[in-house]
């Protein structure tokens, strides 16, 4: 069976008052669609600027990812900062380190 990387990641915008959850096959391509669309009122990504990656996880079944994305998409907002800060403790933005590697 063939290995395929599919991810989990939620972005926010420059003040980190909003949250988005998402799931793609290239975080990397999605990042740069995230960027394109900043402002744009058609996407709620777009509308509220996330476009700063903030967490993510790797899969390599789309289910599973999708599954992920549903669960944490009824946490409450306490429990997804959480989630966060245990890969990413200063809540820093990721955008260069993924679109890099």
């Amino acid at each position: 069976m063939w290995n395929y990387n599919f991810y989990l990641y939620i972005t926010t915008n420059t003040s980190k008052n909003t949250l988005y959850i998402g799931v793609t096959d290239d975080l990397t391509r999605r990042l740069q669609e995230h960027e394109a669309n900043k402002g744009n009122p058609i996407t709620f990504a777009g509308k509220y600027y996330c476009h700063h990656l903030i967490y993510y996880e790797r899969h390599t079944h789309i289910e599973y990812a999708i599954a992920r994305e549903k669960e944490i998409k009824k946490w409450r907002r306490e429990k997804k900062v959480a989630l966060v800060k245990t890969i990413n403790p200063e809540v820093l933005f990721l955008n260069r380190e993924v679109i890099e590697a």
